[in-house]
């Protein structure tokens, strides 16, 4: 099976489906990401705040593939931010993850409490030594983007952020396309809410697809990369037999008409003192 893939600024190839990991752990996740692999998933989505980095490398290390052939992803925390702080993060992350490298680390999260420009500089830092070959953002507004792309020396080449049907965000959308950074969906199906929209059922019933494959497939025709997450291994198979049917230009149309605005995880405000801000008063 062909995977479409995006071009980053490096040169490198990002597989446009890949596998999420929040708040999955211990045998649901093991189970789900062998699946995953076994399916053809080469792109792999966590983060040193999902916690199951070290599960992860193990069930990829027990696997059949050539590590040359996965696309790896992780994020630092928004507490960890300042210089010193986000080497050792990445450092950590490597070896739970029993790699030398990671394809793509991403910022997870803004933090005004910390300079931009110092965890930047750090990011480059990381791509010169070699442990990181792709620097992005996650949940960055247009504005954190363009400041972001302003300070660093490596090309930002992604920024992953929720967006789903309900939750399109075409401000964000447009300045990414303008900017040449690849869009990544965070929480796709909207944490599995977007099954219930009516739209989504009655196109699941007319194709003969599940309501998430209806919705991946939509976000893909938007030139968006998708990180589906499931500890069902039949549902991590059914994400990814998406390439070999499409939906009219006119039922992607009916979906497009379905944004609400209505965030399941990127609301405005922030619990500041929890463990993945740590800003303390």
């Amino acid at each position: 099976m062909s995977v479409p893939t995006k071009t980053l600024p490096s040169g490198d190839e990002l597989p446009a489906v890949g596998f999420g990991t929040w708040n999955i752990d211990g045998q649901p996740l093991r189970d789900g990401l062998r699946a995953a692999l076994e399916a053809g998933y080469t792109h792999v989505d966590t983060a040193e705040g999902y916690m199951n980095e070290s599960e992860i490398g193990d069930v990829i290390a027990d696997a059949d593939v050539d590590r040359e052939d996965l696309f790896l992803t992780s994020k630092v925390l928004a507490k960890n931010l300042d210089y010193e702080s986000v080497i050792e993060s990445c450092e950590a992350s490597l070896d739970r993850l029993e790699t030398d490298y990671l394809d793509l680390y991403l910022i997870h999260w803004p933090n005004p409490a910390i300079s931009l420009r110092e965890t930047l500089h750090a990011m480059e830092r990381l791509h010169e030594e070699g442990l990181v070959r792709n620097v992005g953002v996650s949940n960055f507004s247009a504005y954190q983007l363009s400041a972001a792309q302003h300070i660093s020396d490596v090309p930002i080449a992604v920024n992953q952020i929720e967006f789903h049907p309900r939750f399109q965000r075409p401000e964000i959308v447009d300045y990414c396309r303008e900017t040449e950074t690849i869009i990544e969906a965070a929480a796709p199906l909207a944490r599995t809410e977007i099954f219930d929209d009516e739209v989504i059922q009655d196109l699941a019933e007319q194709y003969d697809k599940s309501p998430a494959q209806i919705t991946l497939r939509w976000a893909l025709d938007r030139d968006i990369v998708v990180l589906p997450k499931s500890s069902n291994p039949d549902h991590v198979r059914q994400n990814f037999e998406l390439f070999d049917w499409e939906l009219s230009e006119s039922d992607l149309e009916r979906i497009d008409e379905r944004d609400r605005r209505e965030p399941v995880y990127d609301t405005p405000a922030r619990e500041w003192e929890s463990d993945v801000w740590g800003i303390s008063q």
